[in-house]
């Protein structure tokens, strides 16, 4: 089923099976359409096809890293626009640093409270 079209979609890229039952569980409320992956190729297929409003990528994946995955979004036309969230484990200032110069639009550090994590995605979409 197609995501409802006055939702934004949000496209949580995360190979750990309890962070995103974590994710599923926060945004349950809220008035988004999720979409998800587990590894990074599939991640940069899945935003480049579905293009949602919003993507939550880990920074640790299998195959194409976090950062790989976001250097590539950022430098493709279709997709340089879509704001990004690093959800990483990596907590150090020199951490955020390095996930925003690759082109992260905003950083969350796992274990993050749910207030934390809403209010990242609700800077950058409304939900």
């Amino acid at each position: 089923m197609p995501p409802a079209l006055d939702r934004p979609v949000v496209l949580h890229v995360e190979d750990n099976p309890s962070n995103r039952k974590v994710v599923q569980h926060i945004l349950r409320g809220v008035d988004v359409t999720l979409l998800e992956t587990t590894d990074g190729e599939s991640g940069l297929a899945m935003a480049k096809e579905s293009l949602p409003n919003l993507i939550l990528l880990d920074m640790h994946l299998p195959g194409a890293s976090g950062y790989e995955v976001v250097a590539q979004l950022k430098t493709d036309p279709r997709t340089q626009d879509i704001p990004v969230i690093a959800l990483t484990s990596d907590a150090m200032t020199a951490d955020e640093d390095r996930a925003r110069a690759a082109g992260c639009d905003d950083y969350v550090a796992k274990p993050f409270r749910p207030h934390q994590l809403l209010a990242a995605i609700r800077r950058h979409v409304a939900c």
